[in-house]
């Protein structure tokens, strides 16, 4: 299993309406990446903002058919959330 310190951090996130994202940074402890098209689990529309001082990383991909995914984990060096799909998708998502 990874550490934390080695989990990639979201580098960048530019869906502005999710109470974890504050200056285009995650704040999360952590995502979670999965659904039918790589959507961030973790995404949250609520009146407040919420989340820790430090940048979030991901937790957990469930996208196994992601180049990037090794046993249900990122191994990407960071990576980018943003509007694809779906409002809040994993843009650094890439196919086998």
């Amino acid at each position: 299993m990874t550490s934390t310190q080695e989990m990639p951090q979201v580098q960048d996130c530019s869906v502005s309406a999710c109470s974890y994202n504050a200056d285009s940074g995650c704040h999360a402890g952590a995502i979670t990446i999965g659904g039918d098209h790589a959507h961030c689990g973790t995404f949250v529309e609520i009146s407040f903002r919420a989340g820790m001082e430090r940048t979030g990383v991901v937790g957990a991909c469930h996208r196994t058919d992601c180049r990037h995914n090794e046993k249900l984990e990122c191994t990407a060096s960071a990576v980018q959330v943003g509007s694809a799909s779906d409002q809040a998708d994993c843009l650094t998502y890439s196919a086998r």
